[in-house]
This record gives C-alpha cells, structure tokens and sequence, in this order.
C-alpha cells in the first residue's frame, strides 16, 4: 500500500523502453496508484500499459489537466485531489518528461501544498536539466523561459533582454519552440544575435536520433541542420 500524497510520475521524452529512463521504483508506484491526474488520457493510457501490461486500465481513475483546464476554478481542481484526504495515492502524469515542470500540474501540486498533503516527486527525465547538463553553459544560474513570442517585434525584445541576463548575470537562458518552428527559431537566432554567442541545441533526448550540439551563432550561420518536428530545447549562454 502506497502512503497517501500526490505523486508526480515521471514519463519518457521519446519512445524507447522505460527501463532506460525510469527507475523500477516508479513502476511499482504505478501500479499501486488508482487514482491519476494526467495531461492527455490517450498517451496516459499508452505510459500506463507500458509500466505493466496487466494494469485494468478501465479499473482506473484518470481525469485530464492541460492547457484547456480553468485554472481558476479551485474547487474543481481541489476535488482532483480528494482521494487523498481518503487515504488514497494520486499520480500525476504529463505528456513526457517531469509533472509540474513547465507544466499545468503545478498548480495541483501548489493545492497539495496549502493543504498539507505529502508530495512524491519521483526520479526521472527532464529536458531542461538533462539539455543544461549537456550544454557546457553555467549550471550554477540559469533560467527557463518556456515558449518565445510568436509577433517578431516581442521575440528581438526578448532575446535582447536575455542577452542582458546573460552578460549582467552569466544566467543561462533556456527557451523551447513547436517543433515545426525549430528551422526557423534557429535562422532567426543566427540573424539577430552576436556572433560569439553560444548556442546549443539539444533534439530527441534520451532518444534514439539524440543530438546535443554546441556552436556559437556564427558557427550556426554557416551550419547545415534540420530540427523539423523534433522535440527540441534550446540555451543560450556566452
């Protein structure tokens, strides 16, 4: 019997067995979990079979949390943790990579909190700090900025401001794009920053095609690359 509290359950960046990603631990955590607050039910559903095939997947509860979830209707989500106050385990799953991690389930983690409800985040993959690890750039500081604008005019005041942390503070800046935008995000960075910045761009980890690779932007002006549709994260760093 699991103890009750809210467990974020890491899941895998790209599909290859779990045994490479994930400790045995989490499996066990897996299948004593009835109770499941995921970002899509149909990859869910997929993470879930692949921890053990002989999950009942249909005995199981699984409410969705996404970008399409009302954040500010606390009762509903407080109610997605209401299990616990009965002694149950709850797991949060996101779509890969670690719950509440650049991802909507830290506001049920924040909830969990305010409540007094114990809190198990389990071992597993994080692009941000697996890409950082991998980088060569300053690991003592560094910032995740999620998503850049879309609108031109804010992308080139962003990136001059995260030119300015990195030269004021040596804060590594790290930064993501849909992955049919990668192409572009990089001939964008090529143009508009100095040519001794250093760029690293870190596609499919853990993956089978994995590649993590650091050049300066001059050096990505003359580079051949293509990253389209490859989940990828990008850093910065001087």
């Amino acid at each position: 019997m699991l103890e009750a509290g809210l467990y974020l359950i890491p899941s895998q960046m790209s599909d290859v067995t779990l045994d490479r990603v994930l400790p045995a631990h989490n499996l066990e955590v897996v299948r004593g979990i009835r109770y499941f607050v995921v970002e899509s039910l149909r990859s869910a559903r997929r993470f879930i079979k692949k921890c053990d095939r002989d999950i009942d997947i249909d005995a199981l509860t699984l409410n969705e949390l996404n970008e399409h979830t009302d954040l500010s209707d606390t009762a509903a989500l407080e109610a997605l943790l209401e299990p616990i106050s009965r002694g149950e385990a709850v797991g949060v799953i996101s779509d890969a990579g670690c719950p509440a991690v650049a991802d909507p389930g830290a506001d049920l983690v924040a909830i969990a909190q305010r409540r007094g409800y114990k809190v198990f985040p389990l071992v597993g993959p994080s692009s941000i700090l697996l890409s950082l690890m991998a980088s060569g750039f300053n690991g003592q500081r560094f910032a995740f900025e999620g998503y850049l604008p879309v609108d031109a005019r804010a992308r080139q005041a962003r990136l001059k401001e995260m030119v300015h942390r990195i030269e004021r503070e040596h804060q590594t800046q790290i930064f993501i794009e849909a992955p049919y935008r990668n192409n572009q995000l990089i001939a964008d960075l090529a143009t508009h920053l100095p040519p001794s910045m250093r760029l690293c761009v870190a596609s499919d980890i853990t993956g089978e095609r994995q590649s993590i690779i650091t050049r300066t932007i001059g050096q990505w002006r003359q580079a051949s690359y293509d990253y389209h549709k490859v989940p990828t994260i990008f850093l910065l760093y001087q």
